[in-house]
């Protein structure tokens, strides 16, 4: 086994700890391997394999990465939890009479307490959707 065969094995073995890191710089560490790979390959004297290498990084870090930044960590808004539930749709399974403080909803097969915030009474089987969340009381209004 050559010199450039063992560096462009700690490249590719760089890339594999990337993906278990962030922001990029193993990967830039396995790029500036590859470009050290070459300069051995072309039996460049040691210090320009090591200008190679730097070369490699540097490059990829400030021209890549920056790529990579803005279109691999795309954040998409996803509402998990009971912040889920707000804007579902369900059906009333007990009347919703907040002066008597009763009330429930069953939403995608799960049963929740309900009240409304105008203090409108909602008969059962109407169709409902959440507006709001209190601890585990969902506000909801009819579907129209």
């Amino acid at each position: 086994m050559e010199v450039w065969h063992l560096l462009i094995t700690i490249g590719i073995v760089a890339f594999i700890i990337e993906i278990f890191t962030a922001g990029f710089i193993s990967g830039s560490i396995g790029i500036g391997f590859f470009f050290a790979s070459a300069g051995n390959y072309f039996e460049l004297a040691p210090k320009w394999q090591i200008l190679l290498f730097s070369l490699g990084i540097v490059l990829t870090y400030v021209f890549i990465r920056p790529i990579i930044t803005k279109y691999g960590n795309v954040k998409t808004d996803v509402r998990t939890n009971k912040d889920a539930l707000i804007h579902k749709t369900g059906r009333v399974i007990q009347e919703i009479n907040p002066n008597e403080n009763t009330g429930r909803v069953s939403i995608d097969g799960d049963d929740w307490k309900a009240s409304t915030k105008n203090n409108k009474t909602i008969q059962v089987g109407t169709r409902v959707k959440v507006v709001s969340i209190d601890s585990v009381i969902l506000f909801v209004e009819p579907l129209n």
